[in-house]
């Protein structure tokens, strides 16, 4: 409504709602309007009164109100409710003498008679004014939220907010299991609860629901086995010798009414979990003929409504008990077919010419055919029934040949009938079979199914519904060809369920039955609701029930009436129907709204105009009901009223004044009024929307006809196969499930436009503006699906059985596709039948411009309709394209040389260009050679003789060949295995080519449904592109194929590659070889593994660096070079627990180790560090065993070979020659841990017993201790420092872009670290989780290149420092990845085995190595840098430069005018942190006997008090802290100490001292040794209150003490480091005489107990 305000600002109350009210029908009724002040949203009439809702939730009432005490008996003018204001009301309902409305927050309030209990308010006989009435759960506080009411006689029904039903009042159309009445308070209907219910409607005396059948999620309640009533079994089962006969035959004493009946049509449609008993009805009649056209007509519904239909085979043969019949079509008792029946079968069968014949066959085949659907799930239902029952799983088994026999022997004939499928009722049958829907049988099997299979087999059935007949579903169980479903019910339109109005409905029915109005076939009462099975799939939109009669709506604007007809009512000349039936209305008259009242109904319908029509049918109002009459008729009009026969109209008839009334948007009907609603027509908006929905309705009413009368019978034709080939027939069938599709698309849209006119009357609530996607997905699918089928030549091989079925003059099929002209061709109707959808399009770009045209062109409505116009006419305009396309490509087939048809001829392919003129050659072709260029939408075929090649569009590239001389007009194209030069015939048909080739190849690119570019457009496609394609050529390539980036017909970028044999590779390419960073798998089938590599490659072979896990379970993670393993790497090969677990790290060349490396053999714990040759050990080396042995010396052919030292753990040493590992040979000295030693020559392997011939020497015993230290010199024949690691080093300076160290150039290096980082930096940001945020910060500040030229002063040296420090923090800088591996190779070496006290010499020569090459690094990129030991001057001013001195942790305490530049100031705070622990375990080995001695001593030490403590290491009394009595207490805060005390004296110092262990570098640790005598310092000077100066003497006890009580444990570790890496320029300073002093409180402890 908001919408139209804006058009009609003016006079909106007397455009919108005009309310018309009249009774009866005659020529000359003339409807008197009631006057209102607003426009009027919803009128409801009751017998004598009506309640109106007017636009802003007001609620009026008129008529006769005695409820109302105050008036008089005549009938009122409309009056408002004032109970109701202050409540914005959205819905009214009115039953015989009550009324009720719904407010906007879903409370009820109702008023009028309460004398059966139907306003909900106990004790009240009449309610006069609106009173609330609360819905409430049991045991609920909370009101349950009202969507709509209906009132009745005696009763009234709500629907609530979670679409369940509440019923109250008298009667059994509560549908509630009570036995008292009346029901005061609203109780919900349990029967319906779980099911999504659309509507209610009250009769007088029952009532009515429409609900959403459920859907593939539906309600997964629990199958019901037992009757609600008395409790007993509903099946029984009876086992035969060969088989299970499975009853149904429960009868329920409590009374018929108790239980549902289900007409005998069993339909296979029930709801679900329904327990459904076989038919007691009282109806019988026989079964029709099934007719092919399954158009319903009111006897097809009959024959559909009577006939046992489609009892579904699981159930075979209903049980002899004595209340049911066997079967409607025979009257006698026994349950099995008679004789007579069985023949009458056996003869149809035999019969194949008749279609009655057909559709049993197909009726059985479907039965015995496992992949039609049909068969297949009656079988199981069957089979599982029994599995569960007896609690087998014969379905696993399908042990049911027995069952199928059964089945086949104990169908009747009339069955058979059924599953011929009697016209709609039957032919129906099989619509959701497939789908959804089959749990809706009425078949025990089914119900049984879904216990035994439960949820499972509900959850995997497909979302689509079939809407076409059995037939089709035999057809395909025959030709044995996959079942197609004709109907989506969710899974077609996306967002379906929710967003458009459902098309699969049923129409539940309850409450008095006695004059047919409950629709189950008989005139028995319900007292729960049915399901009336009859109007299952007929798409029931609305249901309307009068006193006695009800009304049905459905999508195809059809009416279904049934129940009294004693006026006429339903609207067709039958006795009262106790089945609905079609109203007998002309052809073409589609009704959109319906409404019954107590004996009469009004239709409103499309007539031949735009404007709606009314129709009426039913009783005439006789002067007797003068008196009840609210307008004065004129006196003829009566007079004309008595003058027909009857009283009540034989059929529905026009209104002649309903074209007065303007456009009417809804009619009600009640009592004996009628009302229509109506608006005026202001600037053709209101005409368009009915325009829209007219054409929407008619649309979809046409697409039901195509469906039923062609697409159906031909899907059923036996050789339908035989003339279309499996190919075109499964074509046909997505055709068939695509148009399916598009029908129940617009049957719902049409649904939702209805509902529109009904209520809204907006432009907001038109689906097809919001969805307007779903609308142009749906065509486009559709429309290329018949161009499909047409290219293929189905509509062409679709002639002959168009004749079987249409004949030689095919009417039907030239009114149906629109085609005027005479004696057109019937594949030509077929096409031009198939393509008519398409125009439906346009008319949607029409309509919606149309309705623009009502606003202001700057309003969003205008914006909307006007997008989605353009968007319909765009789609318009590309379908009719794609048609002509269609068209082009199936012409040049036919006259295509056959052979080479079959293998190109596919069906989305379309042809866009072809040479048969000659206007493409091929360069340099011989005379007689035949080329011939096509060039499809998705490749371009060069054909020749009999052979052709087939070019992928995706993956060529053309381009015009550079003009020369030679005036050829050529075109080069590449593609990643060919390049062709063509020549065009003349520089148009080279454009023309050109052209038409770049165009296909974009559009192949952008995806053929886009078509974004129209036929004129000449973007070249890019030459950049992403595709897949498979190589044939010889070579590596050879079947593999390649999906990602492409350049110029090579790949380039990232991608696929995959060969038939398993290997892929995944990653970048460059040129089309593999080039940059990426994965390879290689499967081994020997090890059932496969070799995986991750790294680097380079023009197609591993390069640079990455990890290769070999499938033997070996891991190599280093250098590769030319697909190789070469430069640096580690080799893993076992895990610790399996055979031969090792790991070397070290150098590679040509995939060998060559140079050195270092090997932990893991198994013999032995630890190898050396130089290598072609795998083996070669060169010098050195060798460490888990149990102490140490040897170093020359290897040859991977053994000790030639001269070496092997000592043992307790110091026997031998020095010699060797043979084999831990092999003597030849002339050594074998010294003993005393200093004797044996000369001579030794074979023999160490330690199982040695031959000597030599002699024995004791020096000892003569020459004193000249001779003593014999011990040999290690660390000669190792590899020297220097050696070691080359490779590490190496990489870095190539990575730095120097061939050999220190040759480059060093602005050529910051540009490759700039490069390194930003790559790699990239590379972890695709994986967000290996950076942390520190670490991006660190990589941020890395990214700025710092200033690297110019003189160096402290700051920039200051600056140098902090830069390397972050650079070897992270591993993406080339430095930090130095730093990274050097620690790796170096916990290598010195952890484990080769934590041996020998190796620490080398191994602390090896970091003073690291810190001498790191630098020469380091001043190739800061050239300007001094050489190690180069002073920097200091800056002149002094006064600052102290402060920096010690904000740079004061690292050169010298008194020099300048600082001195060292390798080790610079790089060991960040080399050593690092290298720590494997370093301090090496010293702790070495120094282990002093420091166990010092530790003695420092625990027996410390026992002593402090003054004893003191005394005792000579410390002068002047310096105890207690020699002044009344000193101030020291720095401290301490009091003067006691004799006793402990740890008190000096106690700052000793803190500061303890902190030397928690440092790394020597600098750091001198430091700390530096405070330690400030400490003492500033204690003595607080106690001597004077500057005092230190002598030696003087100090080194108190040092002494101080160290003693620090209690260090490896001091004797901290000062060998401290000694080993001190910076040389420190030694002569004040901290190297520091240090002296520590050493020599070292030493002097360690002594202490000798003096």
């Amino acid at each position: 409504m908001e919408a139209q305000g804006k058009s009609s600002e003016d006079d909106d109350g007397g455009e919108r709602g005009l309310l018309h009210s009249w009774r009866g029908y005659s020529y000359s009724v003339v409807p008197e309007r009631l006057l209102l002040p607003r426009p009027v949203l919803q009128v409801a009439l009751g017998a004598q009164h009506g309640v109106l809702l007017v636009e802003g939730g007001q609620v009026y009432t008129f008529g006769e109100l005695p409820w109302k005490q105050t008036q008089a008996s005549q009938p009122t003018k409309p009056t408002p409710e004032n109970a109701l204001s202050g409540q914005r009301v959205v819905a009214v309902a009115a039953g015989s003498f009550h009324s009720g409305a719904v407010t906007e927050d879903g409370s009820v309030h109702m008023w009028g008679d309460n004398a059966a209990g139907q306003c909900g308010l106990s004790g009240l006989s009449c309610v006069p004014n609106p009173t609330p009435v609360a819905l409430l759960e049991p045991g609920g506080a909370q009101s349950v939220p009202v969507l709509e009411l209906a009132c009745g006689e005696k009763h009234s029904l709500a629907l609530s907010a979670q679409r369940e039903v509440w019923a109250w009042g008298s009667g059994c159309q509560l549908g509630l299991k009570e036995a008292v009445f009346p029901v005061w308070k609203p109780q919900k209907v349990e029967q319906l609860a779980g099911r999504w219910v659309l509507q209610v409607a009250c009769g007088a005396s029952h009532s009515l629901a429409l609900v959403r059948c459920v859907g593939p999620d539906g309600i997964q309640r629990p199958p019901v086995d037992k009757c609600n009533q008395c409790n007993q079994l509903l099946y029984t089962m009876t086992d035969k010798e060969d088989h299970v006969i499975i009853s149904d035959g429960h009868y329920c004493p409590m009374g018929v009414e108790a239980r549902e009946d289900p007409p005998p049509t069993q339909t296979l449609k029930a709801s679900p979990s329904e327990p459904i008993l076989p038919s007691h009805s009282s109806s019988t009649s026989t079964p029709a003929a099934p007719t092919p056209d399954p158009t319903p007509d009111p006897e097809d519904s009959q024959k559909g409504g009577t006939t046992t239909a489609a009892r579904p085979p699981s159930d075979p043969d209903p049980p002899p008990s004595p209340k049911a019949a066997a079967s409607t079509s025979s009257s006698k008792s026994s349950p099995y077919p008679g004789e007579k029946e069985v023949k009458e079968y056996l003869r149809k069968l035999s019969d194949a010419s008749q279609t009655e014949a057909k559709m049993a066959n197909g009726g059985l085949h479907a039965l015995q055919a496992p992949p039609s659907g049909r068969g297949q799930s009656a079988l199981n239902s069957l089979v599982a029934s029994c599995a569960s029952a007896v609690g087998e799983r014969v379905a696993s088994t399908y042990e049911a040949l027995s069952l199928k026999r059964m089945m086949n022997f104990y169908l009747p004939s009339s069955r058979l009938e059924a599953l011929g499928g009697a016209a709609d009722g039957g032919a129906e049958r099989v619509r959701r079979e497939e789908s959804v829907q089959a749990k809706k049988s009425s078949s025990t099997g089914d119900i049984h199914e879904e216990e035994a299979e439960g949820l499972r087999r509900r959850l995997s059935l497909p979302g689509l519904l079939s809407q076409v007949s059995p037939r089709l579903l035999r057809k395909m169980g025959r030709s044995r060809t996959r079942a197609f479903a004709l109907t989506p019910m969710g899974g077609g339109v996306p967002e379906d369920q929710e967003v458009f109005p459902t098309l699969q409905t049923e129409v539940w029915s309850w409450g008095h039955g006695e004059q047919g109005e409950l629709g189950h076939g008989d005139n028995l009462d319900r007292l729960q609701p049915f399901c009336i099975k009859s109007l299952n799939k007929k798409e029931v939109i609305r249901v309307s029930a009068g006193a006695h009669h009800s009304i049905a709506l459905t999508a195809q604007s059809q009416v279904y009436s049934w129940g009294s007809n004693l006026s006429g009512q339903l609207g067709h000349m039958d006795t009262p129907s106790t089945v609905p039936r079609l109203a007998k209305l002309s052809e073409g008259i589609r009704v959109w709204d319906a409404s019954a009242g107590e004996r009469h109904t009004l239709l409103l319908a499309d007539g031949d105009c735009i404007q709606p029509i009314i129709y009426y049918s039913g009783q005439q109002v006789k002067e007797a009901g003068e008196e009840e009459k609210v307008e004065k008729m004129e006196e003829e009009e009566e007079e004309e009223e008595d003058e027909r026969p009857g009283g009540y109209t034989q059929q529905p008839v026009l209104l002649p004044f309903c074209m007065n009334l303007g456009f009417v948007s809804s009619v009600v009907a009640g009592g004996r009024r009628c009302v229509a609603l109506s608006d005026r027509n202001v600037m053709g908006f209101i005409s368009s929307l009915h325009e829209l929905a007219s054409a929407e309705r008619k649309f979809y009413c046409k697409l039901c006809d195509i469906k039923s009368q062609v697409l159906r019978p031909l899907l059923e034709l036996e050789s339908l196969s035989s003339a279309l080939g499996p190919a075109a027939t499964e074509l046909l069938q997505t055709l068939a499930g695509r148009f399916s599709l598009l029908s129940h698309l617009t049957g719902q849209h049409g649904a939702s436009l209805t509902a529109n006119l009904r209520r809204g009357r907006d432009v907001s609530s038109l689906l097809m503006l919001e969805h307007a996607s779903i609308f142009l997905d749906v065509y486009n699918d559709y429309c290329s699906t018949v161009g499909n089928f047409f290219v293929m030549g189905g509509f062409h091989a679709l002639t002959k059985p168009s004749l079987d079925i249409f004949g030689k003059s095919p009417e039907l099929l030239q009114r149906l596709s629109e085609c005027s002209e005479e004696n057109t061709v019937t594949s030509d109707l077929l096409v031009a039948l198939f393509y008519l959808p398409t125009q439906h399009l346009h008319e949607y770009g029409r309509l919606l411009l149309k309705l623009a045209t009502c606003f202001e062109v700057s309003s969003g409505d205008y914006q909307k309709l006007q997008d989605s116009c353009s968007k319909f006419e765009a789609l318009t305009l590309q379908l009719k394209r794609k048609r002509k396309e269609a068209e082009y490509t199936f012409h040049f087939w036919k006259s295509f040389p056959g052979k080479m048809t079959d293998s190109l001829r596919k069906p989305n392919r379309r042809l866009i260009y072809e040479s048969s003129n000659k206007s493409l050659t091929v360069q340099n072709a011989g005379r007689f050679s035949v080329n011939w260029f096509i060039l499809f939408n998705d490749s371009l075929v060069h054909a020749q003789f009999s052979t052709h090649h087939i070019f992928a569009l995706a993956t060529l590239w053309v381009e015009p060949a550079p003009e020369d001389n030679s005036g050829l007009h050529g075109l080069k194209v590449v593609t990643p295995e060919e390049t062709l030069t063509l020549l065009a015939s003349s520089s148009a048909e080279k454009t023309k080519w050109l052209r038409a080739i770049n165009q296909a190849v974009d559009q192949a690119l952008s995806g053929a449904g886009q078509d974004a570019s129209g036929p004129a457009s000449k973007s070249d496609p890019p030459i950049s592109r992403t595709a897949s394609y498979t190589f044939y050529k010889d070579g590596r390539l050879k079947d593999a194929t390649y999906e990602g980036r492409w350049l110029a017909g090579k790949p380039h970028g990232r991608g696929i590659l995959k060969w038939p044999d398993g290997r892929i590779y995944t990653g970048s390419f460059k040129s089309g070889l593999e080039d940059g960073f990426g994965e390879f798998a290689c499967p081994n089938k020997a090890l059932n593994q496969g070799d995986l590599y991750q790294g680097y490659w380079k023009e197609g072979k591993m390069h640079g660096l990455g990890t290769y896990r070999y499938a033997s379970g070996e891991v190599y993670d280093g250098s590769f070079q030319d697909g190789m393993r070469q430069g640096h790497g580690m080799l893993r090969s076992g895990k610790h627990n399996t055979s031969s677990p090792s790991v070397f790290i070290g150098q590679w060349l040509q995939d060998k180790k060559t140079g050195y490396g270092v090997f932990d053999d893991i198994t013999k714990g032995e630890k190898y560090m050396g130089m290598w040759q072609d795998h083996q050990r070669q060169g010098t080396g050195v060798v460490v065993t888990q149990f102490g042995l140490y040897y170093e010396g020359a290897f040859k052919d991977n053994k000790m070979m030639g001269t070496g030292i092997l000592l043992s753990e307790d110091d026997t040493t031998y020095e010699g020659e060797f043979s084999d590992d831990w092999t003597l040979s030849g002339k050594g000295v074998l010294t003993m841990p005393n200093g004797d030693y044996l000369e001579g020559s030794f074979s023999g392997e160490w330690g199982s017993g040695l031959k000597v011939t030599g002699s024995y020497f004791k020096p000892n015993l003569f020459d004193a201790e000249k001779d003593r230290n014999r011990a040999v010199k290690l660390g000669r024949m190792s590899v020297r420092a220097e050696e070691k690691w080359q490779a590490v080093f190496e990489e870095c300076w190539s990575e730095l872009g120097c061939e050999a160290p220190g040759e480059g150039e060093h602005l050529k290096a910051w540009e490759n670290i700039a490069v390194a980082l930003t790559s790699r930096r990239q590379q972890i940001q695709d994986s967000p989780e290996i950076l942390s945020r520190s670490h991006s910060k660190t990589l941020e500040g890395l990214e700025v290149i710092p200033q690297h030229e110019g003189p160096i002063t402290i700051e920039r040296y200051h600056s140098i420092r902090l830069y390397l420090l972050k650079a070897c923090d992270t591993p993406l800088h080339p430095l930090g990845r130095l730093l990274e591996t050097l620690v790796a190779v170096y916990r290598m070496t010195y952890v484990g085995v080769g934590a041996n006290r020998r190796l620490l010499p080398q191994a602390v020569n090896e970091i003073k190595s690291y810190l001498c090459r790191i630098f020469q690094i380091v001043r190739f990129l800061f050239p300007d840098l001094p050489e190690e030991g180069g002073l920097i001057p200091e800056p002149a001013e002094n006064l600052p430069d102290g402060n920096q001195e010690m904000s740079a942790d004061t690292r050169t305490e010298s008194p020099k005018p300048g600082r001195v530049v060292s390798s080790s100031a610079l790089l060991l705070p960040v080399l050593l942190p690092r290298l720590y622990p494997p370093l301090f375990t090496l010293y702790a080995l070495e120094k282990e006997k002093e420091d166990d001695m010092y530790w003695e001593c420092v625990l027996r030490l410390n026992k002593q008090p402090d003054l004893a403590l003191l005394a005792f290491l000579g410390v002068q009394q002047k310096f105890w802290p207690v020699s002044i009595p009344n000193s101030l207490p020291a720095p401290g805060g301490k009091q003067p100490v006691a004799s006793s005390t402990k740890d008190a004296c000096f106690a700052s110092a000793v803190e500061t001292l303890q902190q030397i262990s928690t440092t790394f570098t020597p600098s750091d640790k001198l430091q700390v040794i530096q405070l330690t005598f400030e400490e003492i310092t500033q204690e003595v000077q607080s106690l001597l209150k004077q500057d005092f100066l230190w002598s030696m003497d003087d100090l080194f006890p108190v040092f002494l003490y101080v160290v003693l009580r620090a209690r260090i444990r490896n001091l004797g570790s901290e000062v060998s480091l401290i000694e080993d890496l001190m910076d040389p320029c420190v030694q002569h300073g004040e901290h190297g005489i520091m240090f002296t002093t520590l050493k020599a409180c070292y030493y002097q402890i360690q002594h202490e107990k000798i003096t």
